[in-house]
């Protein structure tokens, strides 16, 4: 049994690689399949978009990125000119970043939350997830003319283990004995349950565009010229949204950008 966790454990992260082009290696543990694992469901998605404006990159410098914790890092910046779609708010700034479109329909932009305060990020993410009208209203499509504009470059990856997230917001039943029953069509899936929700993410922004998968796995068991400033040089909210459908793909926060 010990050899074919190993095997399957194996298939499942060499999936995961080819699904999400190298980025992601692994996304389950040997150690998180054994004699009680009967299903893994894994999921993958992959996102690179090219933005509509890329940013010059001999425009770049390093600036004074400030954490939480009072402290600051050197972080290279993107700059640019050109009118940017950005609102401003009480307590915070959005900007809109579109990306350039495929052969489908579908438009994607990333969207940037900034708050005023250095030290605002934790309100502006309750007020963004209690005000659902933010996502679906009171985006910017309109552009601006900008002041002081800089946005740092960021790569970082993520990994999580998510059941008990789930169970805190009320989903219990998948996590019961008997509760796939509707899932799994089998005598065994009436003793089911989920144990474990894996999911791992990469992003990576630049000047020419994101590079964004995420993969998922779940286990059963039994200034310079007059303009609105967009400064992001302190902890900020960022989304991956196809604005037709208002899909968000990837949500999440930067405390910094070099980690």
């Amino acid at each position: 049994m010990v050899l074919k966790a190993i095997e399957v454990t194996k298939e499942v992260n060499l999936w995961a690689k080819k699904e999400t082009n190298g980025l992601i290696k692994k996304v389950v543990a040997q150690e998180s399949v054994n004699n009680l694992t009967r299903l893994i469901f894994a999921n993958a998605l992959y996102f690179k978009g090219a933005w509509i404006q890329p940013f010059s990159r001999c425009m770049t410098k390093k600036y004074d990125f400030h954490l939480l914790n009072g402290s600051s890092v050197k972080v290279p910046f993107m700059t640019s000119s050109l009118d940017q779609f950005i609102r401003a708010f009480d307590g915070f700034k959005v900007l809109r970043l579109p990306y350039k479109q495929g052969k489908d329909e579908r438009k994607f932009s990333m969207y940037i939350f900034l708050p005023n305060a250095k030290d605002g990020l934790s309100a502006l993410v309750e007020k963004v997830a209690s005000e659902f009208e933010l996502l679906e209203h009171k985006l910017p499509y309109k552009t601006a003319r900008v002041g002081g504009f800089k946005i740092p470059r960021f790569k970082f990856s993520s990994k999580l283990e998510s059941s008990h997230m789930l169970k805190d917001l009320g989903v219990i039943l998948p996590f019961s004995s008997g509760g796939l029953t509707k899932m799994v069509d089998s005598l065994e899936g009436q003793n089911l349950s989920v144990s474990n929700i894996f999911q791992k993410c990469f992003i990576e922004v630049n000047e020419k565009g994101t590079k964004a998968v995420a993969a998922s796995t779940t286990l059963f068991t039994l200034g310079r010229s007059t303009g609105l400033d967009f400064i992001a040089d302190h902890p900020f909210l960022f989304l991956i949204r196809e604005d037709l459908t208002q899909t968000i793909l990837f949500a999440g926060q930067v405390f910094n950008p070099l980690c």
